[in-house]
């Protein structure tokens, strides 16, 4: 592999990895625009190992938004990266890439005593969390798939494949 086709690498490694977290922070702050912007348009996404939906970015991201409005406070630990780069003959980077990342999602539900998600004492306020709603997390692991596109590098396909979840009640 030439010095060259490395550096493109790296760069892509890096772009790729940038994906990932872009997609964690979307999630977590609840921004649909990001969200969908992160994908090719025929971008597909599967939840039901989770519980939820399979289909287009569109329609799981329309259901992400309703169905997390019960999760006022979640943080996306996205770790254990694996990128793997489709390669071209003589070992330049292709346009293709995989990404399989293990998670961990610790989330409040919403109680009858919290604010709304973005008021003073919502999700990044200094009372998040201080209610007695139960604390809820899963984890498990993602499968994306990612290629080349003019804007750069975009999802293609997210499938969650998740292995545990427990709901703790709150201390009183």
């Amino acid at each position: 592999m030439t010095q060259r086709a490395e550096h493109t690498t790296v760069m892509d490694r890096l772009a790729i990895d940038d994906l990932v977290t872009g997609y964690a922070i979307a999630v977590d702050d609840g921004d649909w625009t990001a969200y969908r912007a992160l994908f090719v348009p025929e971008g597909r996404v599967d939840y039901r190992s989770a519980g939820g939906i399979a289909g287009s970015v569109t329609d799981v991201a329309d259901w992400l938004a309703e169905m997390l409005r019960r999760f006022p406070v979640r943080q996306h630990l996205i770790v254990n990266r694996r990128i793997g780069i489709e390669l071209r003959d003589g070992g330049a980077p292709g346009d293709t890439a995989t990404v399989q990342a293990d998670y961990l999602n610790p989330m409040h539900l919403a109680g009858p005593h919290d604010a709304p998600p973005g008021t003073a004492a919502g999700p990044h306020g200094a009372h998040a969390g201080a209610s007695a709603a139960p604390n809820y997390t899963c984890a498990g692991r993602y499968a994306f798939a990612a290629r080349r596109a003019t804007e750069g590098w975009r999802l293609s396909e997210v499938v969650v494949h998740e292995k545990w979840r427990q709901l703790v009640p709150a201390r009183g």
